[in-house]
Parts: structure tokens; sequence; C-alpha cells
């Protein structure tokens, strides 16, 4: 993910946010993935994401692996 000088910091945080829900929720595939997968998918530092998307009830973290919790799959099939 390429940072783009233009946006907010919220603005930032929240497409980082969805871009890393996102590929916790691949409707192919949902799986525990480890953290250190998401952060060579995110090319990034994602701890700070991590921490957002868990306070906020979207993912469980288990001994270094993360996976979408059943409310962000859910509202992510509402939205589709």
């Amino acid at each position: 993910m390429q940072d783009n000088p233009s946006l907010t910091t919220i603005e930032r945080q929240s497409q980082e946010d969805d871009a890393l829900l996102s590929i916790l929720i691949c409707t192919n595939n949902h799986r525990p993935r480890s953290e250190a997968e998401i952060e060579r998918a995110m090319e990034r530092d994602t701890e700070d994401s991590l921490r957002r998307l868990y306070s906020g009830g979207l993912i469980h973290r288990s001994h270094g692996f993360v996976w979408a919790s059943q409310a962000a799959v859910m509202a992510d099939e509402i939205h589709e």
C-alpha cells in the first residue's frame, strides 16, 4: 500500500484498516492468518491497525494469529 500524502491521518488509518480487514474477510477462505503474513501482504507494520480492529471487535487475536470476527464477516456480507 502506497502512502498518499494528501490524506489525513484518520483517512489513511481507515484505508489501512479496511485493506487489512479485506484480507481477513476474503470470502474464499475465512481462516486465521499469522500477523507476519498480514504484514507481508500489507508491506508495512500493521500493529496499530490490528489494535484498532481488535479494540473495535472486528478481529480476534491469539498467539500471533488473527481472524475476522463473525460481526465483521456479517457486516461485509450485508454490504455486498
